[in-house]
């Protein structure tokens, strides 16, 4: 679908790459579909957006957000002024653009925006990447127009008749994988001569999911497997060392869709984002949902997935039991299979064209 009218959009999220990511492939797809939208994105001050979202190529603003802090008071004693002044911000920011359609990714960046630009009467489209839902949708979800999910049995949290299940969007260089198997593990200095396992812990590492592949590092190598690790910027540092023939470490990897195409294992978060690439990438997966995160999202995001046979869940409680589980899928290639197959089922490679499908309707609607 085309449009020429006049196109202001502001697509607003943040906090982790779960909701930034996400958004930044609406902006470029909808910046496709039409040449005359005017795109500014708005994220929470000192977030990683405010970094991502320049490097995709978009304007944004911060505002003075920031989430509320369970069972911290003091570091909530400021949380009513910051959401007042956000509240402001946001609005000097809607009569800035005027936006005729705003999308809102979620994370507490998007809850100022997307609350003020309805209010205002801008169409609002918000998108849900987990199979639990995040306090600020729900409450968004309210007064939305249409709300993009990528889990069934979400009216549990949104209107039915709101709902569309489109998938999350994933990164373009997903969905343009060209390089063979071969070449993608050359650029990591590997053979294609052994099985490779890619360990991802979210855009920021994970000290246990680190500390798990410290100290299985000898185990990976007697199993004569390579390992792609990426630890996280302030982890390098100390892991670096275990660098050898067998074991790349990286802080961050660009190149995800060469990472992806060199494994045959994925060791994972379950932030909704990385779930969205296994599942189009088609790998057998192991999650280990991270618990210190919002209502626990991570682990109903795997345990959606585990409950289909579509991935190996362990809890970070339970990863003493690490390498039988490991030892079991590996030994099990009917296992690896079943993982791949089942995986289909929350494939969508078409999310992001829908859901600006979808806004380009509200638009011509507005």
């Amino acid at each position: 679908m085309y449009s020429v009218k006049p196109f202001n959009c502001i697509i607003s999220g943040g906090g982790t790459g779960g909701h930034i990511y996400p958004a930044i492939a609406i902006g470029k797809a909808l910046e496709q579909a039409t040449p005359v939208a005017k795109i500014v994105f708005v994220g929470a001050l000192g977030k990683m957006e405010m970094e991502k979202v320049p490097q995709a190529g978009f304007p944004i603003h911060g505002l003075w957000i920031s989430g509320w802090h369970r069972g911290q008071r003091l570091r909530n004693l400021l949380f009513p002024i910051k959401l007042m002044v956000s509240l402001l911000q946001a609005f000097l920011l809607w009569l800035r653009y005027r936006p005729k359609v705003v999308v809102g990714t979620g994370g507490f960046a998007s809850g100022p925006m997307v609350y003020v630009s309805r209010l205002m009467g801008s169409k609002v489209l918000i998108q849900e990447q987990n199979s639990y839902a995040g306090m600020t949708n729900r409450f968004l979800g309210k007064k939305a127009h249409c709300i993009a999910v990528a889990y069934p049995k979400m009216d549990r949290y949104f209107p039915a008749e709101k709902m569309i299940f489109t998938g999350n969007p994933v990164r373009q260089a997903m969905m343009d994988q060209k390089e063979s198997k071969e070449k993608a593990l050359a650029s990591f200095g590997f053979k294609a001569n052994k099985k490779t396992i890619l360990v991802i812990g979210g855009s920021l590492g994970a000290a246990s999911i680190n500390q798990l592949i410290e100290n299985n590092v000898s185990f990976f190598a007697q199993q004569h497997l390579q390992v792609i690790w990426q630890c996280g910027n302030i982890y390098y540092e100390k892991y670096k060392h275990l660098a050898d023939d067998n074991t790349v470490v990286l802080p961050f990897i660009q190149a995800m869709d060469l990472a992806y195409s060199s494994a045959d294992f994925i060791i994972s978060r379950a932030g909704a984002a990385s779930i969205s690439e296994i599942s189009l990438v088609g790998k057998p997966a192991l999650l280990i949902p991270s618990p210190n995160v919002a209502e626990n999202h991570q682990y109903y995001n795997a345990k959606a997935l585990a409950n289909q046979n579509a991935a190996c869940l362990i809890e970070e409680k339970d990863l003493a039991t690490f390498p039988t589980v490991f030892l079991d899928l590996l030994a099990d290639e009917k296992r690896q299979e079943a993982l791949v197959e089942n995986l289909q089922f929350f494939a969508r490679p078409h999310a992001t064209q829908e859901i600006v499908t979808h806004l380009l309707k509200l638009h011509n609607n507005a």
